[in-house]
């Protein structure tokens, strides 16, 4: 890449560049892989596992002292960290496994606050099929490649096209009436709904403004850590459904200053207990 990056996004594109090449070796060999079913609608192959030992290994040999969240293998390192990286090795696993080229590794770096709160300061999203690498650092804008972002400028819901996650059948039946309420109420109003199945890229397409807004309930940290910066920095918004941090909810409703709000209601009252 020709821009300079910081040292931290340096090194976060050189892990994410390094796994992306064994991962795409796989990818053009997904018959032949060798597939664990960790749960229904939620597998592990190897070449996950591979991936989040080559990103832990490059990362942790250019910032030894920092501290890891990482999809397969949890949370890792000293637990008064200042610095963390969470990461998932390869976001869209279903996807990759179908030979569908929609997938991502996803890196955000996490920085300890004197207060005890923490807020992620740089974040890389890279989809190695289309080679897109997607990334932004605190205050200083979001990046498609060499290319500033922009969240989109569409106002009118009946303009939008939202991106989601639907619900898999192993998650509470809460949730899934919570998102089948707000389905119902969001569909007559907008121009399309996408379900692409990569949280990482649908925060990342928002920043770029091809998804004009996105929410997804119940969703994991290391799915949203690094895109939910790449929408603020590209000028949207990346909130929790009510008051808290979707990093600790695993709630959370992204998308540009007009569309953001308007969605966040619709998905606010999907949630509440019909009366």
């Amino acid at each position: 890449m020709a821009f300079r990056l910081s040292p931290h996004l340096t090194v976060m594109a050189n892990a994410a560049q390094k796994a992306a090449k064994r991962l795409l070796r796989d990818f053009a060999e997904v018959e032949q892989l060798q597939v664990s079913v960790k749960g229904p609608s939620d597998f592990v192959s190897q070449a996950d596992l591979r991936a989040e030992a080559t990103l832990k290994e490059e990362l942790n040999k250019a910032r030894p002292g920092y501290a890891f969240l990482m999809e397969e293998s949890g949370a890792s390192g000293s637990e008064n960290w200042t610095w963390r990286w969470v990461v998932d090795p390869l976001d869209g696993t279903t996807n990759f496994l179908h030979g569908m080229p929609h997938w991502a590794i996803s890196i955000a770096l996490e920085r300890r606050l004197q207060d005890g709160t923490s807020e992620i300061q740089a974040g890389l999203i890279y989809a190695p099929a289309v080679d897109e690498m997607f990334w932004a650092e605190k205050g200083t804008g979001a990046f498609m490649n060499e290319r500033r972002l922009r969240v989109s400028a569409r106002r009118e819901m009946s303009e939008a096209v939202f991106a989601t996650g639907i619900p898999f059948a192993v998650v509470s039946s809460i949730r899934q009436r919570a998102f089948s309420r707000t389905l119902t109420m969001l569909m007559p109003q907008v121009a399309g709904i996408r379900r692409f199945g990569a949280a990482a890229l649908d925060l990342a397409w928002v920043a770029h403004g091809r998804f004009d807004a996105y929410w997804e309930l119940g969703i994991k940290p290391w799915d949203i850590a690094a895109g939910e910066l790449l929408v603020r920095e590209a000028g949207g918004y990346a909130t929790d459904v009510g008051d808290g941090n979707p990093l600790s909810t695993g709630n959370i409703v992204a998308g540009n200053p007009h569309l953001h709000p308007k969605l966040r209601t619709v998905v606010a009252e999907g949630m509440s207990p019909p009366a």
